[in-house]
């Protein structure tokens, strides 16, 4: 007679597969070492830089916080008429790892949890106003924001020893592998901007993707709470995206790019968005350094841009040529200098230590903590003492 299968039985499967499944990448690799055999070559994966304590001593963060993040711990979009959205939170608490500060941390993601995870998932509502009741205003996510967010409970979770906090950040992550990476895409995986609006199926141009929203240095963070998607395989794609996705004289990518499923061709500028390099794109270079990624070919164009930027950093519509608009607030400044030292070994300026929190806006002022945090992270050699 056949034994019935136990739940010890099937425990002790559970347990075995996974030990094969630990072992098997190993063993396989050692027997073509003892065989005398090449392991088949492979781009070499950004490794977790340590992010907490990135920022413990920045004056900045001190001003930032008080600046931007309310008592409720709902971070404060200053220059776009006050709301708060995923990417906002996500930052705050990302910035709050790095300083050391987990009583701003756990105000800033209490706030989140309690005001942007309102969907019928894992993932949040990207966009809260403030003259607005019930404050949603838009119930589709925006994936940077679900990285961000998920991105700075592990560093949470392992900051402090809160095993919550890394439960949370598979609960986000599982649930962005499932709903907006396309595994199978061809080329590589692709990351949805949102679950909804972006897809073939929807657009007759889609996919459309947004570069500014592959968050390099924090694949590899999800990968330890959500093994099961291909995180280091979205880091290639992105990469490699970036080098195809180049339009105009400048060569620069813009804000949304269509990749055209339905036919053969190059990437080109979505349909019904300008096509323009702004302030979205100005991120890309910020996370390629932000995850110790020196290939000076992904960064020309930018820094073609920049040697030009007297005046502040140019936004560009790639069509024509024109730029639209410049940055002179200090915090983008930031972002120049760090490609510059990623690729070219460049000191950072002193005067770009200080972050001007209390007379800068929210973005410019983020994204240079950011940068600063990139530095110490990646290439304190860089810093002038």
């Amino acid at each position: 007679m056949i034994r019935p299968v136990t739940l010890i039985d099937a425990m002790k499967a559970a347990i075995a597969g996974a030990l094969v499944r630990a072992l098997l990448p190993g063993l396989l690799a050692l027997a073509c070492l003892i065989a005398g055999a090449r392991l088949p070559a492979r781009a070499a994966e950004p490794v977790p830089a340590a992010w907490a304590g990135a920022l413990a001593g920045e004056p900045g963060w001190a001003a930032y916080r008080t600046r931007f993040v309310a008592a409720s711990g709902r971070v404060v979009d200053t220059g776009n008429g006050g709301i708060s959205h995923s990417e906002g939170q996500g930052y705050g608490m990302l910035l709050a790892v790095a300083a050391g500060d987990r009583e701003a941390f756990e105000r800033i993601w209490g706030w989140t949890r309690a005001n942007l995870m309102v969907r019928d998932d894992q993932l949040l509502a990207w966009r809260w106003e403030p003259d607005r009741r019930p404050g949603v205003a838009d119930m589709n996510d925006a994936a940077d924001g679900d990285i961000l967010v998920a991105w700075a409970l592990v560093e949470a979770a392992d900051a402090w020893g809160e095993p919550a906090h890394r439960m949370a950040a598979r609960r986000v992550a599982v649930e962005l592998g499932r709903k907006l990476i396309l595994a199978r895409a061809p080329g590589g995986p692709l990351l949805l901007p949102g679950v909804a609006g972006f897809s073939a199926e929807e657009r007759a141009d889609g996919p459309v993707v947004n570069l500014s929203y592959w968050i390099f240095p924090a694949f590899p963070r999800l990968a330890a709470v959500a093994p099961e998607f291909p995180w280091a395989g979205l880091g290639r794609s992105g990469q490699r995206l970036l080098a195809q996705a180049r339009f105009g004289t400048a060569g620069l990518p813009v804000e949304w790019t269509a990749l055209h499923a339905a036919r053969s061709g190059p990437p080109r500028p979505a349909e019904g968005f300008p096509p323009h390099f702004a302030y979205n794109a100005l991120r890309i270079p910020l996370y390629l350094a932000m995850a110790g990624i020196r290939e000076r070919a992904l960064y020309a164009p930018f820094l073609a841009l920049w040697s030009q930027s007297e005046g502040g950093l140019p936004l560009v519509d790639v069509e024509s040529g024109r730029t639209t608009e410049r940055l002179a607030e200090t915090g983008y400044a930031a972002i120049p200098a760090l490609a510059a030292c990623a690729v070219q070994g460049t000191p950072v300026p002193r005067a770009l230590r200080a972050v001007r929190a209390e007379s800068e806006h929210y973005y410019p002022a983020t994204l240079h903590l950011l940068a600063l945090a990139g530095l110490a992270t990646r290439f304190p050699e860089c810093v002038l003492r």
